[in-house]
């Protein structure tokens, strides 16, 4: 069976981003770029997963897209939607940061808040009224399984829990992007389900909803995102391989039809073999 889709305005461009420190290049010519996905009766946000061996500059990448680190060259462009579609479409603005949630492996938060009173705050900048604001957290929170923890503070949390609140602040902040570094490390079974389920919840409630995460495991991205990329070190004049970060590898899995499927089968198996075979290979 094969999944209808439409990509449509760009939402997220990479144009040659290069970070380097001192004299070291850490990653060097990062372009990509990736556009809205619509389907026929459903809403779909798109998933990004990134893959590759530890030090091929993944976090590094993340820091340029959240606009928490300016990079040495390149641009990275989203939408502008604080300004009407012209006649070449959405115009475009640099990411700065607190555009794009960001959600590393500590899921920081604020010691002397609650559960509530963090998402509370998370829609301070928000032109809602104070009614809306509680509503709308008290929805998430149902939606989210914080329901009976929100009076608690975060010394009071599960691992899980911590990280539902922590993605939860940067949605509520930060729009439509989320950039997750490695969310399922070191989670147990119960706790990966929970993330997975986060995942359908931010990309089925708003179509222009976007995850970014990276992860070590090639099964688990395979399953989740619709576009994954490999970074590691490319290939130089004499066979060696560069010691530079850089995308060696792009598996459109909604052009490959393994999007969305619902089930883990044959066809992703072998997707994941390939992703394999491309990482170890840089």
């Amino acid at each position: 069976m094969t999944n209808a889709y439409q990509q449509t305005d760009t939402i997220l461009h990479v144009e040659n981003v290069s970070v380097v420190y001192g004299a070291k290049t850490i990653i060097e010519n990062i372009s990509f770029t990736e556009k809205n996905t619509v389907r026929p009766n459903a809403q779909q946000g798109q998933t990004i997963a990134f893959l590759g061996r530890s030090g091929r500059g993944k976090s590094t990448l993340f820091r340029v897209i959240t606009g928490l680190e300016k990079p040495t060259s390149g641009r990275i462009l989203i939408p502008d939607y604080n300004k009407p579609i012209n006649e070449t479409g959405q115009p475009a603005k640099p990411v700065a940061e607190g555009d794009v949630g960001f959600v590393n492996q500590r899921y920081t938060l604020f010691r002397h808040k609650t559960v509530y009173q963090a998402l509370m705050f998370a829609l301070r900048k928000s032109t809602d009224s104070e009614a809306e604001k509680q509503n709308k957290v008290l929805q998430y929170l149902a939606d989210w399984g914080l329901e009976k923890v929100k009076n608690q503070y975060p010394n009071e949390l599960s691992g899980g829990q911590r990280q539902r609140t922590a993605i939860l602040e940067q949605l509520l902040s930060s729009g439509y992007y989320m950039v997750l570094d490695e969310p399922f490390s070191g989670l147990d079974v119960g706790n990966i389900e929970s993330v997975k389920k986060a995942f359908h919840l931010i990309t089925s409630s708003h179509e222009l909803n976007t995850i970014v995460f990276s992860t070590h495991d090639i099964e688990l991205a395979v399953e989740l995102a619709d576009s994954i990329y490999v970074m590691g070190y490319a290939s130089s004049p004499n066979d060696d391989l560069k010691q530079v970060g850089t995308i060696v590898g792009h598996f459109d899995l909604k052009a490959m039809n393994l999007s969305w499927a619902g089930t883990f089968d044959a066809r992703h198996a072998e997707c994941a073999k390939a992703i394999k075979a491309a990482m170890l290979a840089s």
